[in-house]
């Protein structure tokens, strides 16, 4: 039996090219046998966290809203691969948000181990990822069982789709594959 794997495509661009790398992370963990669900934020309600703490008690969020249900399929996937657009070269706020709202998880029996980034950039520069793979990394850290797996990132790329043909996408698809 595979793994549960969680794609969380961050950016709220419809069918951007964040998302065309989470799309072909998913195919490449689907086609290895895995269970992947994949949730696109431009369809979710994530409001900020309020830093009041009371999920480190509870294991859930005072805020009703659709971070809960992520933060609960977070917890319960083994796998857990982010696509996020690159933002000022660093990780788009969507994804800083959801990473704020998912602290119930903290004290918790969480299931994941690997952890997976996938990003895309107007600029070219391989650098580019370094401030959202810093971010990830101290997130990460709070989960002492967790690891920054691996990373891909699409640079060179700004309007809708211009990623397709990039090498980053069969990058993405033989990650998922590998998980």
């Amino acid at each position: 039996m595979g793994k549960t794997v969680l794609v969380l495509s961050a950016s709220l661009r419809r069918g951007g090219n964040s998302d065309a790398l989470a799309e072909e992370f998913a195919r490449g963990a689907r086609a290895a046998g895995n269970q992947v669900e994949k949730i696109e934020f431009w369809n979710q309600t994530i409001g900020f966290c309020r830093g009041c703490l009371t999920c480190q008690e509870t294991h859930r969020c005072v805020i009703q809203d659709d971070a809960n249900v992520i933060a609960r399929k977070m917890g319960n996937a083994d796998v857990i691969a982010f696509a996020t657009p690159i933002y000022y070269y660093e990780m788009c706020g969507q994804m800083k948000t959801m990473l704020d709202r998912a602290n119930p998880l903290f004290s918790s029996d969480y299931a994941f181990r690997d952890i997976y980034l996938l990003a895309a950039a107007a600029e070219e520069d391989g650098h580019t990822i370094d401030g959202a793979v810093q971010g990830l990394k101290g997130w990460i850290a709070c989960f002492e069982k967790a690891r920054l797996a691996g990373t891909v990132f699409g640079g060179g790329v700004d309007a809708v789709g211009a990623i397709q043909g990039a090498p980053a996408l069969k990058e993405a698809f033989e990650l998922g594959k590998h998980v």
